[in-house]
């Protein structure tokens, strides 16, 4: 090869192309020669993201913010994913992150459960707010000036000031404390020794056994009760079936009519009695029975007043001569 002017500068115009494609690349500038997918996502505030961050998916760079553009009251985010083995769904969501305090923005895409359709060319994503850092750093300065007022304050502030009244309270007090204290450990020690209301509840043999045939009653007495459920839930299931006497009182079309013609033909029995119609009815009704009757129960209580009257033999004797 010949150190010609010609072969100089084509050597010096390949090794220019060669490291501008190496600088695009680390700057992501060769992404549109890439096959991709482009997606959108609106933010209210993209908190100094830049056209060339990457685009995260799980921590793993998928691909990077193609174009940064006012869309009415939001931002519009349109990112460019060449990775061809990341899948973005419907469920997706889209966060704008940061590496640090004074790292990188990023968007991160959060992975989905996989219910959602995957999305398609120019489709959007929904968006989560991330919390702003300066309204953070905001507020950690605030805390940072309150604990600073109040370390100023306890710097004036002596802390034998603060102990000696303690210290007094508890010079003052050591009597009535070691009283507490020794009644405390009386009343443990009867406890522990069966003495008192507390220690024979604990100690008690006959309490115990009264209190474990008390639970036992009961355990019975509710045995007993869910047998009479029980029953009571079976005489139902009978009685719906129309099995049993009372099932069949209850279901049985045939006695039903049989009883209600019964009540039918007393009806009319009671209307007949009513009316004075047949034997019973005239025995109730009838004004002139009524009165033969009470004449004969007046003249029956005549005749046994004058029976009162004669003596035995006489009676016998009437009643003979009534005989022949």
């Amino acid at each position: 090869m010949r150190n010609t002017l010609e072969t100089r500068l084509g050597i010096f115009f390949a090794v220019a192309l060669i490291a501008a494609a190496v600088i695009l690349e680390m700057i992501g500038g060769l992404e549109f020669l890439r096959g991709g997918l482009t997606l959108q996502a609106r933010f209210a505030n993209v908190q100094e993201l830049k056209v060339g961050d990457p685009v995260k998916m799980a921590g793993k760079p998928i691909g990077r913010v193609q174009e940064i553009r006012f869309d009415r009251d939001r931002v519009l985010v349109v990112m460019r994913i060449t990775d061809r083995t990341a899948t973005v769904r419907t469920d997706s969501t889209a966060t704008i992150k940061f590496t640090g305090l004074m790292g990188q923005n990023y968007v991160a895409i959060a992975l989905s459960g996989g219910q959602g359709a995957v999305l398609t060319e120019g489709q959007t994503l929904e968006t989560i707010e991330a919390q702003d850092i300066s309204a953070l750093v905001s507020k950690l300065d605030g805390v940072a000036g309150d604990i600073r007022k109040i370390t100023g304050n306890l710097t004036d502030v002596d802390l034998n000031d603060l102990i000696a009244p303690f210290g007094d309270f508890l010079k003052e007090s050591r009597p009535h404390i070691m009283s507490i204290l020794t009644n405390a450990e009386a009343v443990s020690a009867q406890v522990a020794s069966g003495q008192g209301t507390a220690g024979k509840l604990i100690y008690d043999e006959a309490l115990y056994a009264s209190a474990l045939s008390a639970v036992t009653n009961l355990n019975a007495t509710a045995d007993d009760l869910r047998a009479t459920i029980n029953e009571a839930r079976t005489v139902v299931t009978e009685v719906n079936e129309g099995r049993g006497s009372l099932g069949k009182l209850a279901k049985d079309e045939k006695l039903y009519a049989e009883t209600a013609e019964a009540m039918t033909n007393l009806r009319e029995i009671l209307q007949k009695i009513n009316q004075g119609q047949g034997s019973a009815g005239k025995l109730v009704n009838d004004e002139s029975l009524y009165k033969n009757a009470k004449m004969t129960l007046q003249k029956l209580d005549k005749a046994t007043e004058g029976l009162e009257d004669q003596g035995p033999l006489s009676v016998l004797g009437i009643a003979v001569n009534s005989l022949f």
